[in-house]
């Protein structure tokens, strides 16, 4: 008699789990279903896009009697994220925590809605605990730097003890290795973050504007932020291809929080 293959002796519970943990790790931050070519982040050319596999699988899965399902519960964090309900998304992504503890290191979008919670030095820690997973992640760092210098407005930029990528190591993005640079000082100016947004793609174009907003508004310069925050808003990238992009959410949530809109 032919044996069972061997999956079907594994523990439906530790094959969810890992199938949970590899999707989570997949370069990938969007709300968009299939993997196309979102953004320069990551890879695949999406690190922000899809945290899952299919929204549409998402939006089919029930919590009613049955136990908490962190997939979903991420799912239902980012919607309330990009909806505004920054509060509640917080603790939609704290319950996918405590349904899921492994998933702490995966849970950028948490490290997000902190700092826009003004919780700042919660950011900085979700942000630093996601680096020792993935220490090629430049926007970890830059979120990072970003939590630092709001926890105290009034100290010199780049603020002390900021993270760097590993030795040696350097983002194969344009676009995001110049806003690594600009954030850390290492050289980079406002200049060539703004010419180098405009040299590339769409989503570069963004990208360029949304972390000088950023950038700006780290060094309290919320004229200019505003400024730029919003023409992040409205990119061709930002109203078009990219409108299911979660970074794209967060650039209009930043505007509303502010009264920038």
């Amino acid at each position: 008699n032919a044996k069972p293959p061997i999956m079907a002796y594994l523990c439906p519970s530790l094959l969810l789990t890992a199938a949970l943990l590899l999707v989570l790790s997949t370069p990938c931050r969007s709300l968009m279903p299939a993997i196309t070519k979102l953004s320069p982040l990551g890879e695949t050319q999406g690190r922000a896009s899809a945290t899952f596999l299919s929204m549409s699988l998402l939006d089919g899965a029930t919590d009613g009697g049955d136990p908490p399902n962190p997939r979903l519960l991420v799912s239902k964090g980012m919607k309330a994220f990009s909806a505004g309900d920054v509060s509640g998304s917080i603790e939609l992504f704290d319950q996918a925590e405590r349904a899921a503890p492994s998933l702490t290191p995966y849970l950028w979008q948490r490290g997000l809605s902190y700092y826009y919670a003004d919780r700042f030095r919660e950011g900085s820690e979700q942000f630093r605990t996601d680096v020792r997973v993935n220490p090629l992640d430049v926007e970890e760092i830059v979120w990072d730097i970003a939590c630092l210098a709001r926890v105290d407005p009034g100290a010199a930029f780049p603020p002390e003890g900021k993270m760097s990528l590993p030795p040696g190591k350097k983002d194969r993005r344009k676009i995001m290795s110049t806003v690594y640079s600009l954030f850390r000082g290492d050289g980079a100016t406002e200049q060539a973050l703004f010419a180098a947004g405009h040299d590339g793609s769409t989503s570069d174009e963004f990208y360029s504007l949304f972390y000088l907003g950023l950038y700006c508004e780290c060094r309290d310069e919320t004229e200019k932020a505003a400024s730029y925050m919003r023409s992040a808003t409205k990119t061709k990238y930002a109203t078009g291809l990219g409108a299911g992009d979660y970074m794209t959410s967060c650039a209009r949530i930043h505007c509303k929080l502010r009264g920038w809109s």
